[in-house]
């Protein structure tokens, strides 16, 4: 094990790097994913040879609270989470968000809107949007003469 002495002036780095570090992390390659507001939808979407599944926590909202449509490439999920209304309710805590919400996702192939199913378990909303027959990989078989 070899020891170093400690330079104080090797850790500072110069404004110009970090300017060139800011820009580089925030537009060229940003590591987390800039706030959303308070009225949108945290969603996962994940993709299999067939379909995107689309799978959000949607605590407390029944069927009919959700609103789905699905137009070309592009999927809208919108509601409202409603607030408990309680007298007199004295919060030492409240995060939870209520009120509308809205969130539209742009997928990268053309959908099949007929076909798709949505589904809320235990709070869990998971939508099953199948991929439109242009947009799935097709094999090819390669024969010998």
């Amino acid at each position: 094990m070899t020891l170093t002495r400690w330079d104080p002036f090797r850790e500072m780095i110069t404004l110009r790097e970090a300017m060139d570090r800011l820009f580089e992390e925030s537009f060229v390659r940003p590591t987390v994913a800039p706030m959303r507001g308070r009225d949108t939808l945290a969603v996962d979407v994940r993709e299999t040879d067939a379909n995107f599944i689309v799978t959000a926590a949607v605590p407390g909202l029944k069927p009919e609270d959700l609103n789905i449509s699905i137009v070309g490439d592009t999927v809208t999920i919108s509601g409202e989470m409603k607030e408990d209304k309680e007298e007199q309710a004295n919060y030492i805590y409240r995060e939870r968000r209520f009120g509308p919400f809205n969130r539209t996702l742009t997928l990268p192939t053309p959908l099949n809107p007929d076909k798709a199913e949505a589904l809320i378990e235990n709070g869990v909303l998971t939508l099953t949007i199948p991929k439109a027959e242009t947009a799935r990989p097709k094999s090819i078989k390669v024969k010998t003469k």
